[in-house]
């Protein structure tokens, strides 16, 4: 096996993935599994940083949202609610393995999590904690991929990765069409121009204009997270020209 060909890292999870096959709410499986591949990147010495969604709570423009009459920056704002459950769990979790971890919010809320500020997010790195960003940007109308687009431009991460549950990016749904295209690189630019579902616009758009390259991969094969670091496995790689 080689080395990790990174330092420090940002990594992307949705809510939905820590829900497991069962679809809602909290797998305690899939949280063992993630916060034990987590753990070692860190006791490997890398620097990690980490963003959760919060789909598998609530989502900001769903059905129910809809249903409810349920403005969008209501919804948003529950939603960001969501991600911090999410990332408190998964800070216990990570914090049984041994790892130290710390959670910044972008929402004030002292008596769970630190508030955001992202020098102290860099030195809480550098002494080797997890860092987990919970409540997105803290703002409505922007999606947890523009969160994790943005911490990774803020801490200078190295690369940005999406943990999906395929193996990268096609030019269509895998699994309801056989026969989709792997793509083994993009550039920014046919992300967008093809419309190429990896993040929303305004994250690639964050990605390209600082040069974080954004690499997508199945979070659900075990170890495949070591793997990718290192260069290998099936993987898609997001950069410039």
């Amino acid at each position: 096996m080689g080395q990790f060909q990174y330092k420090r890292i940002l990594l992307k999870l949705s809510g939905e993935a820590l829900a497991g096959d069962q679809g809602f709410g909290l797998d305690s499986q899939t949280l063992f599994r993630y916060a034990q591949e987590i753990h070692h990147l860190a006791q490997s010495g890398l620097q990690v940083g980490l963003v959760i969604g919060g789909g598998n709570f609530f989502r900001g423009i769903s059905d129910s949202a809809d249903a409810m009459e349920i403005d969008r920056s209501t919804g948003d704002y529950i939603g960001m609610l969501a991600t911090v459950m999410n990332c408190m769990a998964m800070q216990k979790a990570i914090e049984k393995q041994g790892s130290q971890t710390r959670v910044l919010s972008a929402l004030t809320i002292r008596e769970c999590a630190e508030p955001y500020i992202v020098r102290r997010a860099i030195r809480h790195l550098e002494k080797g904690r997890v860092v987990i960003f919970a409540a997105g940007t803290g703002n409505p109308y922007f999606s947890t991929d523009t969160a994790a687009a943005l911490r990774a431009n803020e801490i200078g991460a190295q690369v940005l990765l999406k943990g999906t549950k395929v193996d990268g990016v096609y030019d269509k749904d895998p699994v309801k069409h056989p026969e989709a295209e792997f793509f083994t690189e993009l550039t920014y630019l046919e992300v967008l121009s093809r419309q190429l579902k990896v993040m929303d616009s305004t994250a690639v758009s964050l990605c390209m204009d600082n040069g974080v390259p954004l690499l997508v991969f199945n979070m659900t094969i075990a170890g495949n997270l070591q793997r990718v670091l290192k260069g290998e496995g099936r993987f898609t790689m997001i950069r410039g020209e």
